[in-house]
């Protein structure tokens, strides 16, 4: 079993930056992949970015060139770095991890971007 557990969410104003981080129990962490997904009120949970196990990314294309996932196997964390925050990335920002069959998630972590 995988525990997500999300931090570093917060308020911003737009043109901004935060950081977000996913630490991650169990130590098989290093060979699963993970992603970022977001959740606007009335929407669906939307990917925003994954990383496979050996580093590769991929980003939807409303953030791409603007934020970033990165991983450190070394202490179970996944990143998003996210930059240049507009009004519309405004959610509630999950972590996740498929193992198999089943899907692990994150309590979610509110980013709120004011304009």
């Amino acid at each position: 079993q995988v525990r997500l557990a999300e931090s570093g969410g917060g308020l911003v104003q737009a043109g901004g930056s935060l950081k977000l981080s996913c630490a991650a129990s169990g130590s098989i962490f290093r060979i699963i992949p993970m992603g970022w997904y977001r959740q606007a009120p009335g929407q669906n949970r939307d990917l925003v970015a994954g990383i496979t196990s050996g580093g590769r990314t991929n980003y939807a294309d409303s953030v791409e060139g603007r934020f970033t996932i990165s991983r450190d196997n070394a202490k179970n964390t996944v990143y998003l770095q996210m930059n240049s925050l507009k009004p519309e990335d405004t959610a509630v920002y999950y972590c996740h991890a498929d193992i198999g069959i089943t899907s692990y998630w994150g309590q979610g972590t509110q980013v709120t971007v004011s304009s």
